[in-house]
Protein backbone atom coordinates (compact mmCIF):
# COMPACT_ATOMS: atom_id res chain seq x y z
CA UNK A 1 0.00 0.00 0.00
CA UNK A 2 1.26 3.48 -0.83
CA UNK A 3 1.87 5.73 2.19
CA UNK A 4 -0.05 8.82 1.04
CA UNK A 5 -0.28 10.33 4.54
CA UNK A 6 3.34 9.83 5.68
CA UNK A 7 2.92 7.36 8.55
CA UNK A 8 6.58 6.26 8.53
CA UNK A 9 7.98 6.92 12.01
CA UNK A 10 4.73 8.39 13.36
CA UNK A 11 3.18 7.32 16.68
CA UNK A 12 -0.38 6.05 16.30
CA UNK A 13 -2.95 4.81 18.85
CA UNK A 14 -5.54 2.29 17.63
CA UNK A 15 -8.50 1.35 19.84
CA UNK A 16 -10.26 -1.97 19.36
CA UNK A 17 -7.11 -3.43 17.81
CA UNK A 18 -7.67 -7.10 18.65
CA UNK A 19 -10.31 -7.76 15.98
CA UNK A 20 -12.25 -6.41 13.03
CA UNK A 21 -11.57 -2.99 11.58
CA UNK A 22 -9.29 -2.00 14.46
CA UNK A 23 -7.04 -5.00 13.85
CA UNK A 24 -6.97 -4.36 10.10
CA UNK A 25 -6.08 -0.71 10.74
CA UNK A 26 -3.30 -1.63 13.17
CA UNK A 27 -1.84 -4.16 10.70
CA UNK A 28 -1.95 -1.63 7.86
CA UNK A 29 -0.26 1.08 9.94
CA UNK A 30 2.50 -1.30 11.05
CA UNK A 31 3.07 -2.24 7.39
CA UNK A 32 3.31 1.47 6.53
CA UNK A 33 6.05 1.99 9.13
CA UNK A 34 4.13 3.64 11.97
CA UNK A 35 4.83 2.90 15.64
CA UNK A 36 1.45 1.53 16.75
CA UNK A 37 0.07 1.45 20.29
CA UNK A 38 -2.98 -0.79 20.63
CA UNK A 39 -5.83 -0.56 23.15
CA UNK A 40 -8.44 -3.26 23.66
CA UNK A 41 -10.00 -5.42 26.36
CA UNK A 42 -8.68 -8.54 24.61
CA UNK A 43 -5.04 -9.34 23.89
CA UNK A 44 -3.91 -7.98 20.53
CA UNK A 45 -2.03 -10.43 18.31
CA UNK A 46 -0.75 -8.06 15.61
CA UNK A 47 2.96 -8.46 14.90
CA UNK A 48 4.88 -5.23 15.33
CA UNK A 49 2.83 -3.76 18.15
Amino acid sequence: MKDYFGYVGKNVVVTGASSGMGKATAEMLVDLGAKVYALDWNECSVNGI
